[in-house]
């Protein structure tokens, strides 16, 4: 049985991505292997497929699920903001598309020695790369409470932030927060039982984008993928929340690049043309029989552009 989670919008991210057949594609978060898996089932035998993961559980796992396609699928364990330097290591300098299904995966999160769920109890860890120095426990327990607070109103959007950094700095000079059930019942003693649960994953949210670098790290992959991929190739990204989206839908639409002057009397600087075609005006979403069968459909969000 694959632990990890069913890959959702497949039959979209197929639509969308698939451009020729024979291809070179990039699934950037490999996870266990389900979108993979599709990619490779609908391209010929001399498609091929780089699979980018920083964690090497999933990498394993995904080997294991993938192990049919041989040689034409190449493993590499890093943070898909290396994309381009990994790739060109392989002599890979184009690709045909390339693939973003982002935030933590179900394994990860029911994997509670991993520290990423507040269900579960267990040092407070959130690396998506056991690799990492930065953790969950020394973000909660050593950083000042301004730093504590900034995080969770910039990537939780929680609006008690201060309130919360406050009350784990105050916990944490008597004794530290060791593990995520400690801090649930932090965050629980600030907002109340009834707001807990919403409190609970913004803040763990927050701390997980800390740790991991999430939205830079995302920012710089997007811009290594548009160097990558082909004309007439694709980027599609699959995003969970609203920080990530805001980043892609801005950066899809935000894509321009000098062009050559048509007279000599006219500035470079003003000659612009765009790098990207928006394929999705609005994000594409699951739909409802989906969402029954996979509730991780529920706040996917796909969007897709094509290089020009």
């Amino acid at each position: 049985m694959n632990e990890y989670h069913e890959p959702v919008l497949t039959q979209e991210v197929l639509r969308y991505l698939i451009t020729e057949q024979d291809g070179v594609y990039v699934d950037a978060t490999l996870g266990g292997g389900g979108h993979a898996a599709t990619i490779m089932q609908h391209c010929s035998s001399q498609g091929t497929l780089i699979g980018i993961d920083r964690d090497s559980d999933a990498l394993k796992a995904a080997q294991e699920r993938l192990k049919m396609y041989g040689e034409r699928i190449v493993y590499v364990q890093d943070n898909f903001s290396n994309v381009r330097k990994r790739l060109e290591e392989k002599g890979i300098k184009q690709v045909n598309g390339m693939l973003f299904d982002l935030g933590v995966s179900s394994h990860q999160i029911d994997e509670v020695s991993r520290g990423f769920s507040f269900q579960g109890d267990s040092r407070i860890d959130m690396r998506m790369s056991q690799h990492q120095q930065l953790d969950g426990w020394t973000v909660v327990n050593r950083y000042d409470e301004k730093q504590l607070s900034d995080i969770f109103r910039r990537y939780g959007e929680e609006r008690f932030s201060r309130r919360i950094a406050r009350r784990i700095v105050e916990h944490r000079e008597k004794i530290p927060i060791h593990t995520t059930g400690e801090l649930a019942q932090v965050v629980e003693s600030v907002v109340g039982q009834r707001m807990a649960t919403k409190s609970l994953a913004r803040i763990f949210q927050a701390i997980r984008i800390e740790v991991n670098d999430e939205l830079e790290s995302l920012a710089r992959a997007l811009q290594a993928a548009v160097e990558l991929v082909i004309p007439g190739g694709r980027i599609v990204v699959i995003s969970y929340h609203s920080l990530e989206d805001r980043i892609v839908k801005r950066f899809f639409r935000e894509q321009p690049q000098p062009a050559e002057p048509m007279s000599k009397y006219m500035q470079r600087e003003n000659v612009m043309k765009p790098r990207m075609r928006v394929l999705t005006k609005k994000p594409v979403v699951a739909s409802e029989e989906e969402v029954r069968y996979n509730s991780r459909a529920r706040s996917a969000k796909l969007r897709a552009a094509e290089r020009i």
